[in-house]
């Protein structure tokens, strides 16, 4: 599943290699998926799609903004699978739920996994759909602050208890975060995914702050996770410190055996010396 990370590098890569190529013709797939979402017949994205120009892709959280000028906006997001750009005389792939043919020869598909939106909007109507409208500040944007973070964490003490894990991942309290990320921002951070959030310390919301841009900041310099695809079919350089090859292994920083635990509907690994 892309997380924020791999959308900001696909998005740039997008912008290198697909902005100002006119769309000959596009199609939303030849292989059907029920966890696939659109939002227009396959004669109506064809139509609205055909004679269009890539504008400047951009990304938010776990969603992928392209437009296609004049007056439209394709919008991925919460999937995995591919993204995936394809040069001049390329072979087709066998399956694909979108695919976009341009005027050069080249072509761009999307192919998802599990589930994902692959949604064609009149430019500005995507900013009222379900998961978009009322997404917060992402930690790749300027807004994400030291005094913003406190201040979630100080509105999330409102209501339900949440984990440190929890307030990483659920209920997209910081857009963009999953559980594959998540385990090495806990790591920096030194603390427990089960953690409280009301029990953090002023230090460790200072730490667990600076965990979540660097380690995000990390995973975007080094092209995404290992574990996931760029643009161009290249696996990211970004190897996780805890996930499951770390499990049983000696923990990076002290030697102590890293655990595994089930918690919040997925797996979490973590160091029981140094996240205590």
């Amino acid at each position: 599943m892309f997380e924020l990370p791999e959308m900001v590098v696909l998005s740039r890569q997008m912008n290198a290699a697909l902005k100002g190529k006119l769309i000959q013709e596009g199609s939303l797939g030849n292989s059907p998926h029920k966890f696939v979402w659109y939002n227009r017949t396959h004669e109506e994205f064809a139509a609205l799609i055909r004679g269009k120009t890539v504008g400047e892709a951009y990304s938010r959280g776990r969603w992928l903004f392209l437009p296609a000028d004049p007056g439209n906006v394709l919008v991925l997001g919460e999937c995995g699978g591919k993204i995936l750009f394809h040069p001049s005389g390329a072979k087709v792939p066998a399956k694909y739920h979108l695919i976009l043919y341009f005027d050069d020869g080249s072509f761009f598909s999307a192919t998802t996994q599990m589930w994902g939106a692959m949604e064609l909007f009149a430019k500005g109507e995507e900013c009222h759909r379900t998961y978009i409208r009322d997404m917060r500040i992402t930690p790749a944007e300027p807004g994400f602050t030291f005094d913003y973070f406190c201040a979630l964490i100080d509105e999330v003490l409102q209501g339900e208890k949440r984990s440190a894990k929890g307030l990483l991942t659920q209920n997209q309290l910081i857009p963009g975060l999953g559980n594959a990320i998540a385990q090495d921002i806990l790591f920096h951070a030194r603390l427990h995914p089960r953690h409280p959030v009301e029990a953090l310390d002023a230090q460790q919301k200072r730490d667990l702050y600076q965990a979540i841009l660097r380690t995000v900041e990390a995973v975007i310099a080094r092209g995404g996770r290992y574990d996931e695809v760029d643009l161009h079919n290249h696996p990211g350089g970004y190897v996780r410190l805890m996930d499951k090859k770390a499990a049983g292994q000696p923990c990076p920083a002290c030697g102590t055996a890293v655990e595994a635990i089930q918690y919040l509907g997925g797996s979490c690994y973590f160091c029981p010396s140094c996240q205590k």
